[in-house]
């Protein structure tokens, strides 16, 4: 996948088999924030899930904003259930490096967590990420909701202006449902990794293009 190839995304028959329950267990709570990692999830907030790179750096990105309750690392967008990070890297899963982000939505509005989303890395790398180079590693919205999925494809639009106006390419994030596209919790090493690891790998940074905000938003929507 590493030496001059471009990757390619296994198909569903390709993919590795993976299992039919987690070989790992995840921690309880979160390092930073001290809440679950696992739901359900107390009454009013929401879920949004983004891919944007190596998660470590991505995970960190979200935690410090406030108004998010909770944050995971994980695997999604592919085929194989309940996989490693071992698999995940092969690029014969099809899952990207997701976080989980678990927000109120009283305090940070989904259209803010997409700012934050698209600010902090280049979209337009298609599988890759800066060095990173892989399936794994593209961008992705995975939408928890009509309204997620009518806003976030109002902030791609405004920010695909700002990006060509400024002489970057086109975005090549994917925008799907997460309904039929399990999130799987990696292992308990990576969570709030960089916490851990404060002098970690962070492969993170975006392309110094701000992102507009209050663009078009949906009756409804956080």
């Amino acid at each position: 996948m590493l030496f001059g190839r471009t990757p390619v995304l296994p198909t569903p028959e390709q993919a590795l088999k993976g299992r039919p329950d987690p070989s790992f267990t995840v921690p309880d709570r979160h390092t930073v924030l001290g809440n679950p990692l696992l739901g359900p999830y107390p009454e009013g907030l929401e879920v949004a899930d983004f891919a944007l790179g190596c998660f470590w750096g991505a995970e960190r990105k979200f935690w410090q904003t406030k108004g998010v309750w909770t944050t995971l690392v994980g695997y999604q967008g592919g085929f194989t259930p309940n996989p490693t990070y071992e698999e995940a890297c092969s690029g014969l899963t099809g899952h990207t490096e997701a976080v989980r982000v678990v927000f109120d939505p009283s305090v940070v509005s989904y259209e803010q967590l997409l700012k934050l989303f698209w600010e902090s890395h280049n979209p337009t790398q298609g599988f890759r990420q800066g060095n990173d180079v892989g399936t794994q590693y593209r961008s992705a919205i995975y939408t928890h909701s009509p309204a997620q999925e009518a806003t976030a494809k109002a902030s791609r639009e405004a920010y695909q202006k700002v990006l060509t106006g400024s002489g970057h390419g086109t975005i090549t994030t994917e925008l799907l449902p997460a309904e039929g596209r399990p999130f799987y919790p990696a292992e308990a090493y990576h969570q709030q990794y960089l916490d851990k690891n404060p002098g970690g790998y962070c492969g993170i940074g975006g392309t110094g293009v701000s992102c507009p905000i209050g663009i078009a938003p949906t009756p409804g929507a956080h």
